[in-house]
């Protein structure tokens, strides 16, 4: 992948190898998952992944954040599940071989979302709590996760770039 990039009709588009695109399908579909999960409100307070998903509003007031999440869980991994399906969606569309995604304002705003959820989800599984830290990568597995972590940033980063207006970007950021 060499990153996302605006095109002529107001889109912006990015080609994917199918490594890659097997890669977004897998976590998408898991934070999709975790979202329709935490609806059921059973393990959102035993697995890091859903407190990071939905966090608390008001971490130091437990019946506040009880209240508060009980008007708001559903609509809102609702809006995270869907999300992570319109991402799905978008690479499912191409079949085999290499993809290309081009994405509208709607699809851009979905996944900037799902990636920032799989990255919270990823962060909470490796234990990265902050910017700057490594996390708990103790084996193959675990620094595989990292490796998807730190190659998501980059997707991430560059459908940022894209979208910003060319007279926010800074000349090195210029294509």
């Amino acid at each position: 992948m060499k990153g996302f990039r605006r095109r002529s009709d107001g889109t912006v588009a990015a080609m994917f190898e199918p490594e890659e695109v097997d890669i977004v399908v897998q976590f998408a579909a898991e934070s999709a998952a975790l979202a329709d999960a935490a609806r059921t409100g059973g393990q959102l307070l035993i697995d890091p992944a859903l407190i990071r998903l939905l966090p608390d509003a008001y971490p130091d007031d437990p019946a506040a954040s009880a209240e508060f999440r009980r008007y708001t869980t559903d609509g809102l991994a609702e809006r995270k599940a869907l999300n992570a399906r319109i991402v799905i969606e978008s690479l499912s569309r191409a079949g085999t071989g290499r993809v290309e995604v081009r994405l509208d304002d709607a699809g851009s705003a979905a996944w900037l979302r799902t990636i920032t959820d799989i990255r919270l989800v990823l962060g909470a599984r490796l234990g990265i709590v902050q910017d700057g830290d490594e996390g708990d990568i103790h084996d193959e597995g675990s620094a595989l996760l990292r490796a998807v972590f730190d190659w998501l940033a980059f997707v991430q980063d560059s459908l940022v770039v894209a979208l910003t207006p060319r007279s926010g970007r800074s000349r090195r950021e210029s294509p």
